[in-house]
């Protein structure tokens, strides 16, 4: 499904559906210590009902599955739930084709709400009243959220330009450690509880970084094909002069807990 948001890329429309196939094989890469942080806050555990919204090939609940909770999740485009169920084979994994703006789900259905590197993407007077809604009493909304850091590594920085000079719009560049941006009407039924921000370095070989690139939202779910070719040679020979084969980019992951108010 394509998405325009003139806040996001200058309204360049954009579809993940477009790099599912990527998407599958090279964005399930959250290193442990970020799962880490969400079951230290006793969260996405047995005898729990978490609902994953926007969970793209379903990296959250399948990753997090072992620990007892029972997950439904959705994503608006039908290609990443197709790959999520692809992945999440064996497991008991409730996926759903919709976008937060159209779940339905009876009142107090959920325990915790997770929304991992989507929850800028929300229309939040639309999503926030359903999220109060659906959630138990004192049930709690996790958004999560992990980015590279361009101005502290040098090929993080490298493969930017590359995507800037196929894609100038794209507005997912020059990210700098902060704090996950909670709208001021989630202050009306939630209060923030806990955030956490830290630094992180993520290892990736030359055809794993590649492919972290291209199924981003600058690059496979946006441009056409012939542009995604002539990127991809461009890219690949920058790694191939600056990047060992082996090799770790500094990220940071980040935390934020709002607790439905009783």
């Amino acid at each position: 499904m394509e998405i325009i948001n003139d806040n996001i890329d200058g309204g360049m429309p954009f579809d993940w559906g477009k790099t599912s196939t990527d998407y599958a094989k090279f964005r399930d890469i959250y290193p442990l210590v970020f799962y880490g942080k969400i079951l230290e806050r006793g969260l996405c555990i047995k005898d729990q009902k978490v609902l994953d919204i926007g969970t793209g090939t379903g990296v959250i609940p399948r990753n997090l599955y072992r620990y007892g909770a029972d997950w439904v999740a959705a994503d608006i485009s039908e290609n990443q739930i197709k790959q999520a169920k692809l992945l999440s084979e064996g497991m008991d994994i409730h996926y759903l084709t919709a976008s937060a703006e159209e779940l339905k789900f009876d009142d107090d259905s959920f325990d915790i709400v997770t929304a991992c590197q989507c929850f800028f993407y929300f229309n939040h007077e639309k999503v926030m009243p359903k999220l109060y809604r659906m959630l138990k009493p004192g049930g709690s909304i996790l958004v999560l959220y992990m980015a590279w850091l361009p101005f502290e590594d040098k090929i993080a920085a490298e493969s930017e330009k590359t995507v800037l000079k196929y894609n100038p719009k794209w507005s997912g560049a020059g990210e700098t450690m902060h704090e996950i941006y909670i709208p001021d009407l989630y202050n009306e039924k939630f209060e923030l509880i806990y955030r956490e921000e830290y630094r992180i370095k993520v290892p990736f070989t030359r055809e794993s970084w590649n492919g972290r690139i291209k199924s981003c939202r600058g690059i496979g779910a946006s441009l056409g094909e012939k542009e995604i070719e002539m990127w991809e040679k461009e890219h690949r020979k920058m790694l191939e002069k600056i990047a060992p084969p082996e090799f770790e980019v500094v990220h940071y992951g980040a935390v934020a807990q709002l607790k439905k108010k009783l």
